[in-house]
């Protein structure tokens, strides 16, 4: 089966001007000619064509996608391994744009109003603003995502401050005790586990045992708190979890 360059064009979503270009420079040229010499397209043009389109989306120049193309050394399959890798990495960097125009959007609804200046004195290269939308998409119709909206709302920088202060303080002491190999069920372990609820409970909102282990439960599913964790030690974030959950076990 053969196209023509108007059926090629509608099909691919280009226009007729752009496959003449390809074909003039070279970079696709149709397998086959009408009588009248009128270009024919047929399904190893197609696969070219849509190899070009997909490097065309990842942002290559043409020169760039003809020295790929035509790599003597290279398969289709490592094309498709390439395309793979490079798509991979831009969707995400685009889900990371989505998301923190996202997160502006949202960010007054959790009360969070510091202004910049006062954002990055508070918490440096942390941005609270960045999970304010999926905070509310997560937990927007609970009780306690409303009662900690309602109390961050009158913070003030010095709030954030001492929040940020105490919160570090324990971290502290969760990382020497995990250092020290403190079971994560022994009573010491546990009182760390306590003295985190009882900080959520005070700052932000009524934080029950089966919030508490909810919480830990994410620690280790989303890995940007396990990350957040284990930044500081490779397993500290099993550690945290582990503690959390005995003292729940042991006080519930």
């Amino acid at each position: 089966m053969s196209l023509t360059v108007g059926q090629v064009a509608e099909l691919a979503g280009v226009t007729v001007r752009t496959l003449h270009h390809y074909d003039e420079i070279g970079l696709l040229t149709p397998g086959g000619r009408t009588s009248a010499g009128y270009r024919r397209y047929d399904d190893a043009d197609l696969d070219r064509l849509q190899q070009i389109l997909l490097y065309r989306e990842l942002g290559f120049s043409l020169e760039e996608i003809a020295v790929i193309l035509d790599d003597p050394d290279a398969d289709a399959r490592e094309h498709l391994r390439r395309q793979h890798r490079l798509l991979t990495g831009r969707i995400a960097r685009l889900r990371e744009m989505v998301a923190a125009v996202e997160y502006v959007l949202e960010a007054q609804k959790v009360g969070i109003d510091l202004t910049p200046e006062e954002k990055f004195e508070v918490f440096g290269d942390f941005d609270p603003d960045q999970y304010a939308a999926e905070a509310e998409q997560r937990w927007g119709g609970t009780d306690a995502y409303a009662e900690s909206a309602r109390r961050t709302q009158r913070y003030t920088k010095e709030d954030w401050l001492r929040i940020q202060q105490e919160t570090a303080d324990l971290l502290e002491r969760w990382i020497a005790a995990y250092d020290a190999g403190v079971p994560a069920d022994s009573e010491a372990g546990m009182a760390l586990a306590e003295e985190h609820r009882q900080q959520l409970s005070k700052f932000f909102y009524d934080c029950t045992f089966e919030i508490h282990t909810g919480l830990a439960e994410m620690y280790l599913a989303d890995e940007r708190f396990t990350r957040n964790y284990d930044q500081h030690r490779p397993g500290l974030a099993q550690y945290v979890h582990d503690t959390i959950v005995a003292n729940a076990i042991t006080r519930a």
